[in-house]
């Protein structure tokens, strides 16, 4: 048998083993991190995983230096839980250097600090915050920090009587590339001692289990757009970041500017890549173009080694929650799943909920409740849009009804006559309709078509209830007419009504 690290757990597996073997349910598009064993001296260090007997925590030391010095062989015989309240864990006592200030210091949930009993450093001890607090912890004059955990902070709940910290294992922060692989090659083969990262986690700035700050919840929202299928495409790959470009060119709003740490995620704000969503792999300095979103708790390998055009699994803490688009019983149920009441406009369970407030993620589930808008089933019209055919235009009306961040869209018909339905979508001033997938020849009946810019009406959306070789759908010149999709619902067109506001669900 063989012994590996898959996602922080060991796990053993027969010799000949291959990555589909280890990983059968694993979406074949998307790449895992392998890295081989290394000597410690051949890679820097500055992150070590606490064995603890209620599970593993990850701590990042803040000086590398540290993990040599401080977590050094023998010191987890002496890490015993010592003490606890509500504010922190303290194990220990063991000897250590420390000269404590006498004076308190200002702690948040996850730091590690280095204090001492009675001012003694000869009882010394490891103290990890449960909470934001200010205490006197026989610290030195910085404050005692040491650490921060990265990953499994729920365990600091769970420390109890008893509990103790078992052992203290290095890991490799920064291995050489050639150590490193990112594959999604199922037949690749397995050897004893591989690390393997089959996904990034990461917690939404605002998000923690003390509580919910929703002063960045409109940029987080991006953000879990951005990851709502799972994935984290990498477009850019560089020595400090990688990057998801698909949502460019969406105005997200600044709303947290910090530092560009090791496994911050932000959203850049501004220039032609508004809208990109990055993980960092190496610090940076703050940016005034970009947001801070959130920071990664597991996997940092996976971007870390990633290259142009690796698919990451991702999964964000807290789960998108859009309700727009669901039948209104399927919005009580996932409303129900995740804590939160609803309250609707109308009862009837195969109504579609074309509207929520509040409208982020963030805000429902700080407020515990969401209020939902409805229509009749019979007012939502279901379509398909031709992205490969008129991606441009596609991605306008996607952006102008609403399409690109919700389920369901919306478009108000403005004028209708014979067979002609026009709608008016607000597109943004300024936006250009290029010519793209024009028709030359009949164009058949239900097909959804735009103005491009050749025409006066640049934008119009329109649809024709019968094929034409002279018109297109908005009644133009073929030369006039972006072809973008078809109407499915034919059904529903000749109920609509001019001043309605019609809803528009994609079907892909």
């Amino acid at each position: 048998m063989m012994e590996v690290l898959l996602d922080g757990k060991r796990v053993l597996i027969p010799e000949g083993s291959r990555l589909s073997d280890l990983l059968p349910d694993r979406d074949p598009e998307c790449s895992v991190a392998v890295i081989r064993p290394v000597l410690e001296e051949e890679a820097e260090s500055q992150e070590v995983r606490l064995v603890t007997s209620v599970g593993d925590m990850v701590v990042e030391v803040v000086d590398p230096a540290l993990v040599s010095r401080l977590f050094r062989p023998g010191l987890a015989e002496h890490l015993q839980l010592h003490w606890q309240d509500r504010y922190a864990a303290a194990f220990g006592p063991f000897e250590s250097v420390v000269r404590p200030a006498r004076r308190p210091g200002h702690y948040e949930r996850g730091d590690v600090i280095l204090g001492c009993g009675g001012y003694d450093p000869a009882r010394s001890y490891l103290i990890f915050s449960r909470m934001r607090h200010t205490a006197d912890h026989g610290a030195p004059e910085d404050g005692g920090v040491v650490g921060r955990v990265v990953a499994g902070k729920g365990l600091l709940d769970r420390i109890g009587i008893g509990d103790r910290i078992i052992a203290i294992e290095r890991i490799l922060r920064r291995a050489d590339r050639s150590h490193a692989v990112v594959t999604r090659d199922g037949d690749f083969p397995l050897e004893d001692g591989m690390q393997l990262v089959s996904y990034v986690e990461a917690e939404a700035q605002g998000w923690g289990d003390d509580g919910i700050d929703t002063r960045s919840a409109r940029s987080v929202e991006h953000f879990l757009l951005s990851v709502k299928g799972g994935r984290f495409r990498v477009d850019r790959s560089s020595s400090t970041h990688v990057v998801d470009t698909h949502l460019v060119l969406t105005k997200v709003p600044m709303e947290f500017s910090g530092p560009r740490l090791e496994g911050v995620v932000t959203v850049r704000t501004a220039g032609k890549s508004s809208g990109a969503v990055y993980i960092y792999t190496q610090g940076a300095s703050a940016s005034p173009a970009h947001t801070v979103v959130g920071r990664v708790t597991h996997g940092i390998e996976l971007p870390r080694f990633a290259g142009d055009g690796d698919l990451l699994a991702i999964r964000v803490k807290p789960e998108k929650l859009d309700l727009i688009g669901f039948s209104l019983a399927e919005a009580r149920s996932v409303a129900a799943r995740r804590g939160v009441s609803l309250i609707a406009d109308e009862t009837g369970d195969d109504r579609v909920v074309v509207d929520q407030t509040p409208a982020t993620t963030l805000e429902v589930l700080a407020a515990r409740e969401i209020r939902v808008t409805t229509e009749s089933p019979d007012n939502v019209i279901s379509i398909t849009l031709d992205e490969a055919a008129a991606p441009r235009s596609v991605a306008i009306f996607r952006e102008a009804t609403g399409l690109k961040h919700h389920d369901v869209g919306k478009m108000p018909l403005v004028f209708m006559f014979e067979d002609v339905f026009l709608f008016r979508p607000k597109i943004a001033r300024g936006v250009s309709i290029i010519p793209e997938n024009v028709p030359t020849g009949e164009v058949p009946e239900f097909t959804l078509a735009m103005t491009n810019d050749s025409r006066r009406n640049a934008g119009m959306v329109g649809v024709r209830a019968t094929p034409s070789v002279e018109f297109g759908p908005t009644s133009e010149p073929l030369t006039g007419t972006n072809i973008i999709g078809k109407v499915l619902d034919v059904e529903k067109i000749g109920r609509l009504r001019e001043g309605m506001t019609v809803y528009v669900r994609e079907v892909k």
